[in-house]
């Protein structure tokens, strides 16, 4: 079975999914047949294989049992980590503000060992400051507690990277650091905070400068995040407007991994980076 010690309850349902359809493909049975046994519909089988809902004890167990599963130990160890998998994580306490289709995006963000970013419009999230990232939230027409709510959720998403267990990568448009968000003391705290992480080693940080927009493959922003355990696909999120992307098929990863590998080159070195941002902050 996978290493079940991958962190966070999306990593566990991307984990107990991936073994159930081994399990299953491996017994020879059609997702037709498993979805007949526990009363559900295909969509179902293939919803749980991907680690893309929530899972039933006894629906598991039923599974088990289909797929010749007797052994007690490693029955055990299934129905377990599907306890696991089926707690919430930290980021439900926000579910008043925080959208479902959103959910998903956060529990495999805090689950993955490296991100890789590509932001056209604004400082990627994981780099905003609290007065930036309240400025950008504003820009929705949030009540204001609704905002602090929401800049709070940001400040928490942050930690993993702040403590050194998320290697970032950040590839940020010039025209992104230009925008006034917020007004010139804002955005000025956020550049001087960049220029500081960008020291951290968890971080390569490039800017795409303006010469160079015209040439980049991405008519938008996106995001690929990798995990420590190898048997865990990368994803690809794709933010759209009230709803997005997840990508996992390896065919739509290499297409996003190409255009940000080309993103890379074409954007300014780390060192050059700073230089442009340094720039941009003498001329606010």
């Amino acid at each position: 079975m996978a290493n079940a010690g991958a962190s966070g309850p999306t990593a566990l349902r991307i984990l107990l999914g991936s073994e159930l359809r081994r399990l299953r493909e491996k017994a020879g049975v059609t997702s037709v047949a498993a979805a007949k046994a526990i009363g559900g519909s295909e969509s179902k089988i293939s919803r749980m294989e991907l680690g893309r809902s929530g899972f039933k004890e006894a629906d598991v167990a039923i599974l088990l049992s289909v797929y010749g599963i007797t052994d007690a130990e490693e029955r055990d160890q299934l129905l377990s980590l599907t306890r696991r998998a089926n707690q919430p994580g930290w980021w439900h306490s926000y579910g008043d503000v925080l959208p479902s289709w959103f959910q998903s995006y956060i529990g495999l963000e805090q689950a993955a060992s490296r991100i890789r970013t590509y932001e056209p419009q604004f400082v990627p999230g994981l780099l905003q400051t609290e007065d930036y990232a309240a400025a950008v939230i504003s820009l929705g027409d949030f009540q204001s507690e609704e905002v602090e709510r929401r800049v709070a959720l940001r400040a928490t998403r942050q930690r993993k990277f702040r403590d050194g267990a998320l290697r970032l990568w950040a590839v940020i448009d010039e025209i992104a650091l230009r925008r006034p968000v917020g007004g010139p003391e804002v955005l000025r705290g956020q550049l001087e905070y960049l220029m500081a992480a960008a020291k951290q080693p968890g971080l390569t940080l490039q800017v795409t400068p303006f010469a160079a927009s015209a040439k980049h493959a991405a008519p938008g922003g996106f995001t690929i995040m990798r995990f420590a355990d190898p048997q865990l696909p990368d994803v690809v999120y794709v933010e759209q407007l009230g709803n997005a992307l997840y990508l996992d098929k390896r065919e739509d990863v290499d297409r996003y991994t190409l255009a940000m590998d080309r993103l890379s080159v074409i954007s300014a070195t780390p060192d050059e980076s700073i230089d442009i941002i340094g720039t941009i902050l003498e001329g606010i």
